[in-house]
C-alpha cells in the first residue's frame, strides 16, 4: 500500500525528488521554497540513491550546474521563488537553446522587485513566454494542490526528456506553504547512461562510444543561416509539444453559460465561486489550464458555442487573460479580475466581480 503523510507542498517536491529518480539538486535558498532543499538536506538520498543535493553560491550558479548534469542525461532539477528564477533566465535561455532536459520548481511570491513572501501568480509572463533571450519555450505545469506538486516532478521529468526541453512547476507560495494529505508513489529505479540513451535517444556527453563520436553540446552557432535552421526546428517540437501535451481540468462546464478559467491556487477559490454561482441559478463553471505552456487554448474555443462571457481569474495584473482572449478570438467577452502583490481575494470578492462584469 502506497505510504501518505501530511506534508507541506515545498516537501512533496523534495519527496518526489527522491522516488521519482533525480540524480541531482542543485538550488539556493529563498522563501517562500527553502523548505524544498531543507527536506533533502533531511532525508540525506545520498546515501540512498546517489542523488547529489548542493547547495550552490547563488542562483545563476545553480541553472549552470544543472546544464553540465544535463549535458550527461542526468535527471537535474532545481528549486527557487521569482527574483531567483529571474536570475536564472539566461541560463534556462541556454538550455532551451541546446535542447537540454531538466526541471525547474518557481514557487512564486509577490512582486516586482524583491517584493513580499506572498502568495502570486506574477510569473506567468516570465514563464510562458519565456523570461530569457530568444524565440523559446518551456513546457509549463501549474498544480492546485500539495499531491499535484508531488505527482508534477514525476510529469515534469518525464516531459523534458521526451522532448528534450526545460520543463517548469509553476507554483505559488500558498500551494508550497500549504499542509495536506500526499500519497507517495513507488519509487522509479534511475536509468544507467545507456538505458537513458536507448529511451532518449543517444545525445549526452558520456564520451565515445564504439561506433559513434563523442557528442557536443551547444548553443552557439554564428551563422545566421543556421541558427535560423535550429529555431525552425525548434518551433517546430514546440508546435508538436501543442499537439500532444495540452492538459486541463473542467469543473460544471457541461451546461455553462458562463465560466471562469484560472490556473493553481487561484483554480482552488474559484471552485467555491462556481458553486455560489450555482445556488443563484447562474450556470456557471470553471475550466483549469493544467499545462500553462502548451495552453488549452481548443479546450477554451469547444465550450465557446454554448457560453456568453468568460472571466479569467488570476493573483496578478492580468496575464494569462492574454492567452485566454487569444483563444476566443472576439467570440464572446472576456473579462479579468485579479490582486496583486500577496493579496489573495475570496470566493465571495471573485463572484461580485463576475456579476458586476456581467451585469447580473
Amino acid at each position: 500500500m502506497a505510504e501518505k503523510l501530511l506534508k507541506k507542498g515545498n516537501e512533496a517536491i523534495a519527496l518526489a525528488a527522491i522516488r521519482y529518480g533525480a540524480d541531482g539538486y542543485f538550488g539556493y535558498p529563498i522563501t517562500p521554497q527553502s523548505e524544498v532543499m531543507e527536506t533533502l538536506m533531511e532525508e540525506m538520498p545520498w546515501e540512498t540513491t546517489g542523488m547529489v543535493v548542493l547547495q550552490a553560491e547563488s542562483e545563476t550558479s545553480s541553472i549552470n550546474m544543472l546544464y553540465g548534469g544535463a549535458c550527461c542525461g542526468k535527471k537535474v532539477m532545481t528549486s527557487s521563488s521569482s527574483p531567483g528564477i529571474s536570475l536564472m533566465c539566461e541560463g534556462i535561455s541556454y538550455m532551451a537553446g541546446a535542447e537540454l532536459p531538466c526541471l525547474l520548481v518557481n514557487v512564486i511570491r509577490g512582486g516586482p522587485g524583491l517584493g513580499t513572501i506572498q502568495p502570486a501568480q506574477g510569473d506567468y509572463f516570465q514563464a510562458v513566454k519565456g523570461g530569457g533571450h530568444g524565440d523559446y519555450k518551456i513546457i509549463v505545469l501549474a498544480p492546485a494542490s500539495v499531491q499535484e506538486m508531488y505527482d508534477f516532478v514525476g510529469l515534469g521529468f518525464e516531459l523534458a526528456f521526451k522532448y528534450r526541453i526545460p520543463a517548469m512547476i509553476l507554483s505559488d507560495g500558498a500551494i508550497g506553504q500549504m499542509m495536506e494529505k500526499v500519497e507517495l508513489r513507488d519509487p522509479v529505479r534511475r536509468l544507467t547512461d545507456e538505458e537513458i540513451a536507448q529511451k532518449y535517444g543517444h545525445w549526452a556527453t558520456v564520451g565515445k562510444q564504439a561506433g559513434r563520436k563523442g557528442n557536443i553540446i551547444s548553443s552557439l552557432s554564428l551563422a545566421a543561416s543556421e541558427m535560423e535552421a535550429i529555431n525552425l526546428r525548434l518551433q517546430e517540437k514546440y508546435r508538436t509539444i501543442e499537439k500532444n501535451e495540452i492538459r486541463f481540468e473542467k469543473l460544471l462546464c457541461e451546461d455553462a453559460e458562463y465560466m471562469l478559467v484560472a490556473f493553481g491556487s487561484s483554480s482552488r477559490i474559484c471552485e467555491s465561486t462556481v458553486e455560489i454561482a450555482r445556488q443563484k441559478g447562474i450556470r456557471l463553471g470553471l475550466l483549469r489550464p493544467v499545462t500553462l505552456f502548451p495552453f488549452p487554448s481548443p479546450a477554451i474555443q469547444e465550450m465557446l458555442p454554448q457560453l456568453k462571457g468568460i472571466m479569467s481569474v488570476e493573483l496578478n495584473s492580468g496575464q494569462m487573460v492574454e492567452d485566454v482572449r487569444l483563444a476566443v478570438n472576439g467570440a464572446v467577452p472576456v473579462e479579468f479580475y485579479g490582486r496583486m502583490g500577496g493579496s489573495i481575494f475570496s470566493p465571495e470578492e471573485v463572484f461580485s466581480a463576475f456579476a458586476q462584469k456581467f451585469n447580473l
